[in-house]
């Protein structure tokens, strides 16, 4: 959670950043202070304290203190242990499995329940509307981008995904008021995923994206869900951000289904797993 805070700043305002700043200096007081004192400490007002916390993904000050004190209290242990080139195969399954393990631990501290609302809300009435719903990625997060596609698809969603970037922007030229893009992207700095959320929002579409805090793609879509994570993206191939953005897929996934109702559902779901019997072995 520090660490979203601090790679968050320089996209802040000068008195928010006082905000962050006191929060970085002294989490735990922080936590427990009231917020006079809190915009007595930062030299800002009260207003302030609560729109940092809204800028940083949290839904105000009292969900922004809880999750801190979880954070800095409960020690949720984030350490992403690199992989050593002379580690034998038991030293391998241990840290792999810690590093997604604590990553999953530490996102569900810090997720912004507001910003996935936010986004489900945004599917759904796509959805209802009969509006476009898109996924675009590039690399590792294009294989996440068809895996939503799919899980999306089910639920009886039109929907389509790309990794190419010259469909991405194609697609992206032909979205309008009321559909839908999520894009997902490890560092938050690819130029055609970058390219493709600026057309989309220009058309008037919702842009969801999917990327790490304080990265120029966190900025320039309409609801940020963050999957931050202290995995190098330039070093081997991402696995903890790939699985933490399936993660949030699912999270968004459930969501959504959940507010279409098992009454629609159901029988379509059911259907599609008769149909597919015969595609199996008895």
């Amino acid at each position: 959670m520090l660490d979203r805070i601090k790679a968050s700043l320089p996209c802040l305002a000068p008195a928010e950043q006082r905000v962050g700043k006191l929060v970085l200096s002294d989490p735990r007081s922080f936590a427990k202070l009231p917020i006079s004192e809190l915009a007595d400490r930062a030299h800002v007002s009260k207003p302030t304290v609560v729109r940092f916390c809204r800028s940083v993904g949290y839904d105000g000050l009292s969900d922004f203190k809880l999750k801190l004190a979880g954070s800095v209290s409960e020690g949720v242990p984030f350490i992403h242990r690199s992989v050593d080139a002379d580690d034998k195969t038991n030293d391998i399954v241990v840290k792999v499995i810690d590093n997604t393990v604590a990553a999953f631990l530490k996102y569900r501290n810090d997720a912004s329940t507001a910003n996935i609302e936010k986004a489900a809300t945004a599917l759904v009435n796509a959805y209802t509307a009969g509006k476009r719903i898109e996924f675009f990625g590039a690399g590792n997060s294009g294989i996440v981008a068809q895996d939503a596609q799919h899980k999306f698809f089910r639920l009886g969603m039109h929907t389509i995904a790309y990794s190419d970037g010259h469909m991405q922007v194609m697609s992206a030229s032909l979205l309008g008021p009321g559909d839908c893009v999520v894009i997902i992207s490890n560092s938050g700095r690819t130029r055609d995923l970058m390219d493709t959320c600026d057309i989309a929002r220009k058309n008037g579409a919702t842009t969801i994206v999917i990327t790490a805090s304080g990265s120029p793609l966190a900025a320039a879509g309409h609801i940020h869900l963050a999957a931050d994570h202290p995995e190098g993206y330039d070093r081997y191939s991402p696995m903890v951000s790939r699985l933490l953005h399936l993660m949030i897929i699912d999270i968004l996934a459930t969501c959504v289904a959940l507010r279409i109702g098992s009454d629609k559902l159901k029988p379509l779901l059911q259907e599609m797993k008769n149909n597919l019997r015969s595609k199996r072995y008895a």
